[in-house]
Parts: C-alpha cells; structure tokens; sequence
C-alpha cells in the first residue's frame, strides 16, 4: 500500500460543531454518477465511472477503484447535469482491496455540478 493512502478513521467521517463553522459550505449526502478522467502515477490516461458519496458546493467524496494520491488533477463529468468540471484530490483513503475514497475540491466552486433541487442556502456562491 501506498504511504500516501491514509488509513480510515472512523472518527474523522463524523462531522461536530464546531467542524461546520470551518466547513465553506455544507455537505448533502448524494450517491451520483460520475466519469472520470485523470492520468496515473505512470503518466497513463485513465477514464473510469466513479460514485459521490458526499457532496458540497466546492467538491466531494468519491468511491473509485482507482487508487489516486492528493493534488492529483482529474476531470470530472456529470451525465444528470452535462456539466465537466475541473479538480483536484485533496485525501485518500482506502476503502477496501479494490475501492478507494477520494476526497476532491473543485478549481471554482460549482454547485450547479449537482443535482439538488433545493441546496443548501450556504451552496449560493458566486461563480461569476
């Protein structure tokens, strides 16, 4: 395994108080499609179909069965809302043999990516 892969902390998925006031904007639970394009550690293009598991206005959760390290840049699609946007991973974690969580923000924010019908009220970002 390797050394840039952090262990699960069970701890770490719980969200307190005092978190949401360092949070830029909340987090909705939202299991969505995604393809993803990014290159591998061997400069390799890789596109693969990847799932949130959390999302926020700046970024989000994934379940890939790619192993990605942090400030890896990617591309990702969303076929519910046709919209691309650039990011980067920020944490990994493994999930299990196979699977990983990957953590990533967007370039810009971008909550138009996801399709929530009634966002947060703190998702009203600016993005002009």
């Amino acid at each position: 395994m390797s050394d840039r892969i952090a262990k699960p902390n069970p701890a770490a998925s719980r969200v307190s108080p005092d978190d949401k006031g360092r949070r830029r904007s909340e987090r909705v639970v939202l299991r969505v499609p995604l393809t993803l394009s990014t290159t591998d550690r061997d400069g390799r293009r890789v596109r693969l179909e990847a799932w949130t598991l959390v999302v926020n206005a700046h970024g989000g959760l994934l379940d890939v069965g790619l192993e990605m390290f942090p400030g890896q840049k990617m591309i990702l699609g969303n076929p519910k809302t046709e919209r691309i946007e650039v990011c980067r991973v920020v944490r990994v974690e493994k999930s299990d043999e196979t699977r990983f969580s990957a953590a990533f923000e967007f370039d810009i924010a971008a909550p138009q990516f996801w399709p929530v019908s009634f966002p947060p009220e703190d998702w009203h970002v600016n993005t002009a």
